[in-house]
Order: C-alpha cells, then sequence, then structure tokens
C-alpha cells in the first residue's frame, strides 16, 4: 500500500512525516512525500531527524504532479497551504489533514530556530505514531 504525504514545499514538515512513518509502517506500505512546491529538503530538518537516528539526508523534495498515477490508500497534509491546492487523487481511499507549525519560518538565534524544528519534529512524530495505530498501517 501506498502512503502521500502533503506539504508546501516538501523541506520540513513532510520530511518528517516521512521519515517517522518510514521508520513506524510495515514492510508492505511505501511511503512518499512531496509539495505543491518544491524548496530542498531543509538542513535543519535532516539535523533533528539524526537526533531521532532517523537518517532523510537522502530524501529528496518532490512536486506532487510526479505522484498523481499512483494509488494511494492515505493522502495526509501536513499544512493548511497544502491541503488548500491539495490537487484531486482518484486513486486515494482516505484524505487526512493536520496542521503542524512550520519550523521553516522560525526566526531567532540559530538554538531558537533548532528548537522550533524539535517541537514540530516532537509533534509529527506523536501524530504519526497515532495514524500508524488508527489506519493500521503496519500490518503485514
Amino acid at each position: 500500500m501506498n502512503v502521500l504525504i502533503l506539504c508546501t514545499g516538501n523541506s520540513c514538515r513532510s520530511q518528517i512525516a516521512h521519515g517517522y512513518l518510514s521508520s513506524f509502517c510495515g514492510e508492505d506500505v511505501s511511503i512518499y512525500s512531496a509539495g505543491v512546491e518544491t524548496h530542498g529538503v531543509n538542513p535543519r530538518a535532516i539535523a533533528v531527524m539524526k537526533e531521532e537516528d532517523i537518517d532523510i539526508s537522502e530524501h529528496t523534495s518532490n512536486h506532487v504532479d510526479e505522484y498523481m498515477d499512483l494509488s494511494f490508500k492515505l493522502v495526509l497534509t501536513v499544512c493548511d497551504h497544502a491541503n488548500e491546492r491539495c490537487p484531486y487523487f482518484p486513486n486515494k481511499e482516505i484524505l487526512v489533514h493536520h496542521n503542524f507549525p512550520d519550523p521553516g519560518k522560525a526566526t531567532g538565534t540559530e538554538s531558537e530556530i533548532m528548537e522550533s524544528f524539535r517541537k514540530t519534529r516532537d509533534l509529527i512524530k506523536v501524530y504519526c505514531k497515532e495514524l500508524v495505530k488508527q489506519y493500521e498501517l503496519n500490518r503485514q
């Protein structure tokens, strides 16, 4: 089964969720992430996931149009902008939306910005664990 995570630029929130869902889901689940735009994977997102022993450094920032021909059990939008601009996926069973704060817009010292990334990461982690249980994404 396929799961798609959508965000605005596929740089922070969707990449973090992609990392967690890849870690939490069963082997028969393929995780994809994309944006309604592409901004490149944020180095701070890579760094905070590395703190969790999850390597997303090889992820790429992909545009949602790349996945229009795939069938998805679940499409998750992780920001309001992507939810509003989410294209129609005829081959999806479930559309879920949860808006997370955008750590990419954080300002302040490097320490304060990284703390913003960690807070968003931790919110996404909890949500992804619940999502896996709710939709039985870890079943073989």
